[in-house]
């Protein structure tokens, strides 16, 4: 993940976790897969973080990458201070 590309459009896949009951899931599409990051880690309540997929192309990021991703140095996007 240090060579990850944050600008290439990205789909993010939400439901509330997983289990083997059907669960609703929610599509968006974002222009960057930064901005798709900080919407998963800024807007979703947490509890959806684990039941949370993000594509590029063909690669899947699911929960814990996707929050990688976020604290990684090279995010390009300010993080809300805490």
């Amino acid at each position: 993940m240090d060579t990850f590309d944050y600008q290439v459009p990205a789909e993010v896949y939400a439901s509330r976790g997983r289990g083997a009951t059907k669960r609703p899931m929610t599509f968006y599409r974002f222009e960057s897969a930064a901005e798709a990051i900080q919407f998963v880690m800024e807007k979703l309540p947490p509890e959806m973080l684990m039941g949370t997929t993000m594509e590029i192309g063909e690669e899947r990021f699911i929960g814990n990458d996707i929050k990688r991703l976020y604290h990684s140095p090279g995010f390009p996007l300010n993080r809300p201070m805490v």
